[in-house]
């Protein structure tokens, strides 16, 4: 069986963006993390998230099930343990996992009207 995706996984530019919405449509400012787990059994995660100007908050249990893709919005608390991230500040993220998946991480910055969506695989080991 070939290997799918890394056990270690970072992301450094989290940021979560202004939240407002575009006027008349469906997009809002927001991150998301994308975790897809190819295997047969589920992945059980846990997510570090970094600050600058405090200690982290560690391990945040996620469960990634089997042959499914798990999405995380940054901006909903109850996606990530209850911790509350605070708009326009710097963070970095590091996941831990059971089984090699693969993580993606996208942002919608709505700050302007041509709007920006940016997607980046995170760095894994």
């Amino acid at each position: 069986m070939s290997k799918e995706g890394a056990k270690n996984w970072y992301i450094v530019d989290g940021y979560l963006p202004y939240k407002g919405k575009v006027e008349g449509d469906i997009f809002e400012g927001h991150e998301a993390v994308m975790i897809l787990n190819c295997n047969d059994g589920d992945a059980e995660i846990f997510m570090d998230i970094y600050y600058e100007d405090r200690d982290p908050d560690e391990n945040i249990r996620i469960t990634a099930q089997a042959k499914r893709v798990k999405c995380i919005r940054m901006d909903h608390p109850d996606e990530i343990g209850g911790i509350q991230l605070d708009r326009q500040l710097q963070y970095s993220l590091r996941f831990r996992s059971s089984i090699e998946v693969i993580i993606q991480y996208g942002r919608m910055d709505i700050a302007q009207s041509n709007l920006a969506y940016i997607g980046m695989m995170g760095y894994s080991e």
